[in-house]
């Protein structure tokens, strides 16, 4: 029953997750990345991207060698299969388009009163310039792939496979993320140059390193 009354909310959440990627893709061809007026974007692309270009090369060669391989066939039960497997492959090459985009067109946004750490097409955390101690850059691995943000206690976790910068707060805060309100002391996320990004950081947020 707990998972028949989490069902709709699951297939709701996941229709706003697609949705997204396909306006990410559309930013993406469009070249209109979600950068507001006055944000400065922090890019955090660069890990993940080759693994999704990698998925996106073998999914396309894989719809190509299948629809080669079932064409010529003169069999009539050759299209019940062929199409919907044609159908899928493009939607599964579209989808990891879409991902790619969300990476590309969604960076981190530091304005002047704070920092908004996103990830992929839905995650984000905002976290308030006035609560930074310090920053530094220190790894963690992500508990798993399947979900963008993790909380584990005082650490709050953004990104898709690690993180390689950590913000240190001033006490432990509540922060508004995409899952709802958390309160957390330190918060971790991946950056493309998280040492240029943590002098870039120090001096905006006047911390003393």
């Amino acid at each position: 029953m707990t998972l028949l009354r989490r069902l709709p909310r699951l297939l709701w959440t996941t229709l706003l997750f697609e949705v997204a990627l396909y306006r990410s893709l559309a930013r993406w061809v469009a070249r209109r990345p979600d950068v507001p007026r006055g944000a400065t974007p922090i890019g955090y692309s660069r890990l993940v991207a080759p693994m999704l270009w990698l998925w996106i090369f073998g999914s396309t060669v894989e719809v190509i060698v299948v629809d080669v391989v079932l064409r010529p066939l003169d069999q009539p039960w050759v299209n019940a299969i062929r199409v919907p497997l044609l159908v899928l492959g493009i939607w599964g090459v579209v989808w990891m388009l879409g991902m790619m985009a969300s990476y590309r067109v969604r960076p981190h946004l530091l304005t002047n009163t704070e920092l908004l750490v996103r990830s992929g097409a839905l995650t984000w955390l905002a976290v308030p310039l006035e609560a930074v101690e310090s920053t530094r850059p220190v790894e963690h691995e992500l508990p798993g792939v399947i979900r963008s943000l993790h909380v584990d206690g005082p650490l709050a976790l953004v990104g898709a496979v690690s993180t390689n910068l950590e913000l240190v707060l001033t006490a432990p805060t509540p922060v508004p993320t995409s899952k709802g309100e958390v309160t957390v002391s330190r918060v971790g996320i991946w950056v493309d140059e998280p040492r240029e990004i943590a002098a870039q950081l120090g001096p905006r947020l006047g911390i003393r390193r």
